[in-house]
């Protein structure tokens, strides 16, 4: 195959590279900008923080395991390295060509991720309603469910106050955890293109230059949240192990 032929077939693959897929949402012009959520990057690896109650309304068994928190941080990646104490050449491989399929890390946030994950990149946006029922609609088609419609409950998660969840789709190298976290600002209606946003650097760069200030003092569920730290537990300086 010629390289003539050979690019539209890479690029055709990029940008159809599986589940969960892009949530579209209309566009919502001068509608109020109400919503905060936030992007956390640990180095590798960058996933969402959402407002709990949010979250709840479209996936109501994170509020049965979790209670009453401010947040939720949830990531998507491969099934094996999320999951892995130690981090080798070969389980890296095997994540990006031969995945034993997708999870998903939920972390309670009691308080302002920015002072949970103090250590951490974290970058804000502003969403409307709308863009922010589409995120949620994308959050919630990220986890696998069951025959009666039930999220699947795997093992308890990597730091904090966690828990892993069977997650549909599958990880390889051109659908990464970054590449989820960049479907979900697209979901929520930013112009970001996931297609080569395979690094959290690449998102991270991505939203520093367009997030969304908020244009309601009042932002809904998501001003910061000035509660003590309790029994979930303090966030690792690393932000926990770093995934692909």
């Amino acid at each position: 195959m010629n390289a003539g032929k050979l690019l539209p077939l890479v690029l055709t693959l990029v940008a159809c590279s599986g589940k969960p897929y892009v949530v579209e949402t209309a566009p919502d012009a001068g509608a109020i900008r109400s919503n905060k959520v936030y992007v956390v990057s640990h180095g590798w690896h960058a996933g969402l923080v959402v407002p709990a109650d949010q979250i709840n309304l479209a996936v109501p068994e994170l509020k049965a395991r979790f209670g009453d928190v401010a947040y939720y941080e949830i990531g998507w990646g491969d099934k094996g390295f999320y999951r892995s104490k130690e981090i080798t050449t070969g389980l890296t491989l095997q994540a990006m060509f031969w995945s034993e399929g997708a999870i998903i890390h939920v972390v309670a946030v009691p308080y302002s991720p920015t002072e949970y994950f103090s250590q951490s990149d974290v970058l804000d946006t502003c969403l409307t309603g709308q863009e922010a029922g589409s995120l949620r609609t994308f959050v919630a088609n990220s986890f696998a469910h069951d025959s009666a419609g039930h999220i699947t409950q795997l093992a308890n998660g990597i730091y904090g106050n966690s828990q892993f969840y069977d997650g549909e789709g599958r990880y390889y190298l051109l659908n990464t955890c970054n590449k989820w976290t960049a479907k979900g600002l697209k979901s929520a209606g930013l112009g970001i293109s996931p297609m080569f946003k395979l690094t959290s650097g690449s998102v991270m760069n991505y939203l520093r230059a367009h997030r969304k200030e908020c244009t309601d003092a009042q932002a809904t569920g998501l001003v910061d949240v000035d509660v003590q730290q309790s029994v979930f537990g303090d966030a690792p300086a690393s932000g926990g192990n770093p995934e692909p």
